[in-house]
């Protein structure tokens, strides 16, 4: 893993244990984003492409990438916590990018958060995932679309 290689930093929620659903339905701007400390974290910086992939039981929710975005900052302590600064756009309920959609396509097949879904906070997705992941996201996404 390298920065010539960053697609994007895929951030995570647990649709089950947070309020995640409610902040989405209501369209709040996320604007921070708590993230582990480590050498991914040190890589962070403003202008990045960032994803944010909402996790849980597809019984309650539909998992899988339901906003975009790009880091704002790198990672800073707030509260005792160390959080990145990002502007994300919440996608529609349509526009979103089911985990069944990303599981059956080939070129997603490798992305970590399919291999380690227990993984920290960020995740990492390589250029050549971007490229096919931009095939299902819809046009108009930002950053991530160029």
């Amino acid at each position: 893993m390298s920065l010539d290689d960053l697609g994007a930093w895929l951030l995570k929620a647990n649709g089950v244990t947070s309020d995640i659903t409610e902040v989405a339905a209501r369209g709040e701007a996320v604007r921070t984003w708590c993230v582990r400390p480590g050498y991914r974290t040190r890589l962070m910086a403003a202008g990045q492409p960032v994803l944010l992939w909402v996790s849980g039981d597809r019984r309650r929710l539909a998992p899988g990438v339901w906003g975009v975005g790009e880091l704002s900052g790198p990672p800073m302590v707030s509260d005792g916590k160390l959080r990145v600064p990002l502007e994300l756009r919440w996608l529609d309920e349509d526009q979103r990018v089911h985990r069944d959609i990303v599981r059956a396509d080939e070129g997603l097949a490798a992305l970590e958060v399919l291999r380690q879904p227990q993984g920290s906070n960020p995740s990492f997705v390589t250029a050549a995932q971007m490229a096919v992941l931009r095939r299902h996201l819809p046009l108009g996404c930002g950053h991530v679309d160029q």
